[in-house]
């Protein structure tokens, strides 16, 4: 940031001690962060950890954030903000955005969710502030990936449509073992929803649905065999904006080998069964541990013919580690989803948009380059 600004974090979990960590670390100026929960205990050790692991100097408060009512206390910090950053479970997105509509405060938020961005996409297309939705690690630094990659493919050879755009990201253990070969290093309930919601995809050129984990494949990143297959929400908003122009465009959720072929027995004794998400965020967090030592894996390409008809591919591949950030060690997984969403913060504190603002709407070149994105995942060329 190159002023000041007072900023609000809605939520305390690893991201939103991440983001703001971030935030008073690497920003030119130090801004004034609020941190609020549902649990106000929780917010307020995560003010403690930023203010412990933090080198800067700058004010971190915390306050209690009810579910259903606008407290008195509540009024008084929104009215301050600047800027919500919603790192809240998808299902409060729709309330935390109208937050920021009311108070005249720019948004930005995480959740893979499809029919509350849709909700909010409604309701904030005439806002005066800037709402930019789906900006964590997938969705939204791998759509801007994928989408950058696409125009400079068309740029290069000299041609307006392709046949292939894939993007993968896989949140993982460095090691696996039977017979889930998984470890949580994120949130069970959203490693459950996006099983069992469908992703959406180009087919021929069309927008269109898939069942999620219905085209397992197998793909080698730098020598490593992973399983990949579709799941919802990381696509963003890519396939309707680039309809008519990408043959066959799809998000994959990246496993190591084994994974895909247990969750599908526990689907099956699930099958059918209403609170299917719940059941199965269940049967996974009885069997599958909590891993802070992580990894991500991220994979983009584009395919298609030249001017001259020669069939071409390029790809980008990143393997994000945990890195210190202040005092304080931070999971890939953390660093990789609170960069963009601090880059997004950035900005809509320092540009004039307005409305709406979905992944497809941002300059890639700019924002892969951003000096909070850059921090984590190195500079982006293509």
């Amino acid at each position: 940031m190159e002023k000041h600004h007072t900023i609000i974090i809605a939520g305390a979990g690893g991201i939103a001690e991440a983001v703001g960590l971030m935030l008073m670390e690497w920003s030119d100026v130090t801004p004034t962060l609020f941190i609020g929960d549902r649990n106000h205990a929780k917010a307020k050790k995560v003010a403690q950890w930023i203010q412990e692991g933090t080198t800067k100097k700058g004010s971190i408060e915390d306050f209690y954030l009810d579910e259903k009512e606008l407290t008195n206390e509540m009024e008084v910090i929104l009215r301050r903000g600047d800027i919500i950053l919603d790192c809240l479970p998808g299902s409060q997105a729709p309330r935390m955005a109208q937050f920021a509509k009311d108070f005249n405060m720019h948004y930005a938020n995480l959740t893979e969710y499809v029919s509350e961005t849709s909700q909010i996409v409604a309701s904030a297309k005439n806002a005066e502030t800037g709402f930019i939705l789906q900006t964590g690690l997938a969705p939204g630094y791998i759509d801007l990936l994928a989408n950058g990659l696409f125009q400079q493919f068309c740029m290069d050879f000299e041609v307006d449509k392709v046949d292939k755009l894939e993007f993968k990201v896989g949140a993982l253990t460095n090691h696996a073992v039977a017979p889930h070969y998984y470890g949580f290093t994120w949130s069970p309930i959203g490693v459950a929803t996006e099983y069992l919601k469908d992703t959406i995809v180009l087919r021929d050129f069309v927008k269109t649905t898939r069942p999620p984990l219905s085209e397992r494949a197998s793909i080698v990143i730098d020598g490593i065999t992973y399983e990949e297959d579709l799941t919802s929400g990381g696509a963003a908003d890519l396939p309707e904006a680039l309809s008519g122009k990408v043959r066959s465009l799809d998000y994959k959720t990246l496993r190591h080998p084994g994974h895909y072929a247990w969750i599908q027995e526990q689907l099956s004794i699930l099958e059918n069964k209403e609170e299917a998400i719940k059941l199965l965020q269940q049967e996974m967090e009885a069997a599958i541990p909590h891993v802070e030592d992580d990894q991500v894996i991220l994979y983009a390409a584009v395919e298609g013919k030249d001017a001259s008809g020669i069939l071409r591919r390029r790809e980008i591949a990143k393997r994000i580690s945990p890195q210190i950030v202040g005092k304080h060690k931070l999971r890939a997984i953390q660093t990789t989803t609170a960069a963009p969403l601090a880059q997004a913060a950035q900005l809509l504190l320092e540009s004039s948009l307005r409305g709406v603002v979905l992944q497809s709407q941002i300059n890639p070149k700019s924002f892969l380059n951003g000096n909070y994105i850059v921090q984590v995942y190195g500079k982006t060329t293509s």
